[in-house]
């Protein structure tokens, strides 16, 4: 009996010992938009690792992530929420990281590792009826809201709303670019007669639109939606092509919506990425922080009605948008955790 006490007060020091060495680390983390999927998922990781002792994080929303993947990268902030097309463009100096160069781009890109996957988001056309938008062919001649001034959702939404609707910003329609947090008051207040940016369904930025007036959501066209060209470019590095019944979407936004679609399927693009880290990080830290995340998974998916159909615990390559050009592999702190939580871990996403 004495010896089995001795065993379990030595037992209990290491394990104060351990959280309290783990409460000494501070980290840094940047994220885009409160509310959103990333913004509501960074929050919560840090009430999580502030509860369990394992780091104290400083977190900085609304952020502009082509900024804050770069910061990542370059070892100035020790964790990022995004979607992976970041750092597929970092890794190869191109588009947003032009200027970075292809040489600095490929060496510093493996710098950045995940934690864990969802999605982000999903791409897609919303406009109050009383603007008279018929769909993605009528944005010509209109201002619509494409995203903030530099990332890539801004990127995203101008190469679906030429391939959708043949229409190029700037030449054909006046692109609204604003920050996260100004985009939904924008919407509101007249700014953009249109909207192709990331939603959820219901979302904070879809909820509010639609509290001063009846909006339509429009599926992308079914023929384009199954073309080549289509294909390649919903399911590119950091995004995959989503399809789901209309029934659901309808239900998910709710009251005061109108969601248009051919046929009873919705379609559009899903934005997939997740919580990363610079490979640097200590394999303890991120273990635990991994750990942390998938022990909380109930919850996790409780904290807005849209977090449910976002994947979280979904480490399919498919639905995630692992491996193939994606240049992100796990932590190998990530895959500890997820594998002794019995989860399999794609050889191909392994360090």
């Amino acid at each position: 009996m004495i010896k089995s006490m001795k065993v379990a007060l030595v037992a209990t020091t290491m394990a104060v010992a351990a959280s309290s060495a783990m409460a000494k680390v501070n980290l840094t983390y940047h994220t885009a938009g409160a509310g959103t999927t990333v913004g509501l998922t960074a929050s919560a990781l840090v009430g999580y690792a502030s509860e369990r002792g394992i780091a104290d994080i400083q977190l900085k929303d609304g952020q502009t992530g082509t900024n804050y993947i770069l910061a990542l990268a370059e070892g100035q902030i020790d964790i990022a929420s995004g979607p992976f097309v970041l750092p597929f463009l970092l890794s190869r100096g191109v588009g947003p990281y032009a200027k970075v160069g292809k040489e600095k781009g490929a060496e510093i890109g493996g710098n950045i590792q995940l934690l864990y996957p969802y999605t982000l988001s999903i791409f897609s056309l919303y406009a109050y009826d009383v603007k008279g938008v018929k769909g993605w062919d009528d944005l010509k001649g209109r201002k619509v809201m494409n995203g903030p001034p530099r990332g890539a959702a801004t990127g995203n939404s101008k190469a679906l709303i030429q391939l959708f609707g043949g229409a190029k910003a700037k030449e054909d329609y006046e692109s609204v670019t604003l920050s996260w947090n100004q985009i939904a008051p924008a919407i509101v207040d007249g700014t953009a007669d249109a909207a192709v940016i990331p939603v959820m369904f219901p979302g904070p930025r879809v909820t509010q639109a639609s509290a001063a007036g009846a909006m339509t959501m429009y599926s992308m066209p079914k023929d384009k939606f199954e073309s080549g060209p289509a294909q390649k470019l919903l399911n590119k590095p950091g995004s995959v092509a989503y399809s789901a019944p209309i029934a659901d979407i309808r239900a998910g936004l709710g009251g005061g919506w109108t969601v248009q679609s051919e046929d009873d399927t919705f379609r559009g693009m899903s934005v997939t990425g997740g919580d990363m880290v610079n490979k640097s990080m200590d394999e303890e830290v991120a273990y635990q922080l991994t750990k942390a995340h998938i022990e909380n998974l109930d919850s996790h998916k409780q904290i807005a009605p849209f977090m449910e159909t976002l994947n979280f615990g979904v480490l399919d390559t498919k639905v995630a948008g692992l491996c193939g050009p994606n240049p992100v592999k796990f932590h190998r702190g990530a895959v500890r955790a997820w594998e002794e939580a019995g989860y399999e871990v794609a050889d191909c996403a392994k360090p």
